[in-house]
């Protein structure tokens, strides 16, 4: 069903659910710190539409996408309606939320990677921007709310996943050509494995602290050399410089104590 599909159409399609999706997030934390319409309108653009913007500008392909297609604002206005009359603190909307991020992950993931490849770009940057177009919008939400960007880590994998989602996005549409498959498998792949990051609480490996201290031969030898001396002799002196020389005066002083322990033993 998929290959039926014309792909401009497909990429807008999962375009527009990723930028609803995103748009519920971003209304999510207006709600939490308890803005108003305004505040719930920004932060749903943004956090569904920033990515992309990131990526058009820097594809230098003519006008952003989301300035050229009013399917985008809709669906961007539409999720900051809903997530201002409906309450997303529940348990059920907390884990419908975690499933719609990386739903919209998946989305983006795959069709910023796909538009980068069809404008020529090598597969490394078109991963790259793939990677931007699934975070950027949560990045600059997180700035603007004044919070630390949850892809720096300190949490489950995020970023990774979104690398994971746009590395397969590059291979099936370079090996296998299939631009249609490339999209639901990112979509699956982001989705399953970040519910499963999430819930396993899967991290990156924390920064570790290896000191490597420069080498200082001179200072081994001079180490050594002063060892050496402490023992009474170093390297280069002579042997008979450790010598004492037996005056007559000591011989005679010897001679006389051994005479009175003589005597005080009744020798």
């Amino acid at each position: 069903m998929l290959s039926t599909i014309e792909p401009e159409t497909l990429f807008r399609v999962v375009d527009i659910a990723a930028v609803v999706a995103n748009g519920l997030l971003g209304g999510a934390v207006a709600r939490a710190l308890r803005f108003d319409m305004v505040g719930f309108l920004l932060l749903a653009v943004v956090c569904s539409m920033g990515g992309g913007m990131i990526r058009d500008v820097l594809l230098n392909a003519g006008l952003p996408i989301a300035l050229t297609d009013g399917w985008y604002w809709v669906g961007a206005i539409t999720s900051a309606a809903l997530a201002y009359v409906l309450d997303l603190s529940s348990n059920w909307a907390t884990r419908a939320l975690v499933v719609v991020d990386f739903l919209g992950m998946g989305c983006w993931a795959a069709t910023g990677t796909i538009k980068s490849l069809t404008l020529g770009l090598h597969w490394l940057p078109a991963i790259a921007l793939g990677v931007t177009t699934a975070v950027g919008g949560g990045v600059i939400r997180d700035i603007m709310v004044n919070r630390i960007p949850a892809i720096f880590g300190g949490n489950s994998l995020y970023a990774t996943v979104a690398f994971v989602g746009a590395a397969e996005t590059a291979i099936c549409f370079k090996i296998l050509e299939r631009p249609n498959v490339a999209v639901a498998v990112s979509v699956l792949t982001c989705t399953v494995l970040g519910i499963v990051a999430r819930w396993r609480d899967w991290r990156l490996p924390m920064p570790t602290t290896l000191k490597v201290q420069r080498p200082r031969l001179l200072d081994v030898f001079r180490r050594d050399h002063e060892h050496l001396e402490n023992e009474g002799w170093a390297p280069g002196t002579p042997l008979t410089n450790q010598l004492d020389v037996i005056t007559e005066d000591q011989i005679q002083a010897y001679r006389e104590q051994l005479h009175r322990e003589r005597e005080q033993r009744g020798d």
